[in-house]
């Protein structure tokens, strides 16, 4: 005859009894018999609806996944010799992860004789972090690991709680797009004067 400490379904305790009462119970109520504490002295069971414990503890895993944020590093590679229309498209790219809530990983890849002056790899990755200071903070300055010299950016943390905030960003510079386009008209309304 093996002896259980009962918790009922209300969460009282019941004290000790045979196990066989215990399951007697646990029917009677339409309940689960489960064994929640087998190393104590009795053994504790709780009367529970098992099925419906193992839904909710699920649904709360699942809620926690949800709410859990998973932080990837992309990388972009520049050389120092970088030229201008390179670079924007790379600072593009390094716009658009920040916007993603990615972390960027800036490296300066040196090679031969360039490695003679890292100021000018330098002077690229403080440039690059001064164009996207309103997205990005500097998470590690520059710094020169053999050939190579890296700069970890992290996106802001207001970027993070406010998603619309980059929308407003890239509205503002589309609006100044169609500004040159009057003074083309304005020149042929002159030449067609001239006729």
């Amino acid at each position: 005859m093996e002896l259980v400490r009962l918790i009922d379904d209300e969460g009282e305790n019941r004290g000790e009894m045979r196990t066989q009462d215990a399951l007697d119970i646990a029917i009677e109520l339409n309940l689960d018999l489960v064994e929640v504490a087998p190393e104590g002295r009795p053994p504790v069971c709780r009367i529970m609806d098992y099925g419906k414990w193992r839904y909710e503890q699920e649904q709360k895993a699942k809620q926690a996944r949800k709410h859990q944020s998973t932080i990837t590093i992309k990388e972009i590679k520049f050389r120092p010799k970088i030229d201008p229309h390179d670079y924007a498209t790379k600072k593009g790219h390094v716009l658009r992860f920040l916007k993603n809530r990615d972390k960027v990983k800036v490296t300066i890849m040196f090679r031969g004789r360039e490695l003679m002056h890292p100021e000018r790899g330098e002077a690229i990755l403080l440039k690059l972090a001064e164009e996207v200071e309103d997205l990005a903070l500097i998470e590690s300055r520059p710094n020169l690991d053999g050939r190579n010299m890296i700069m970890m950016l992290a996106p802001l943390k207001a970027l993070t709680d406010k998603p619309d905030a980059p929308v407003t960003e890239t509205a503002a510079p589309a609006a100044d797009v169609p500004a040159p386009a009057p003074p083309a008209e304005e020149s042929t309304s002159e030449n067609a004067a001239s006729a």
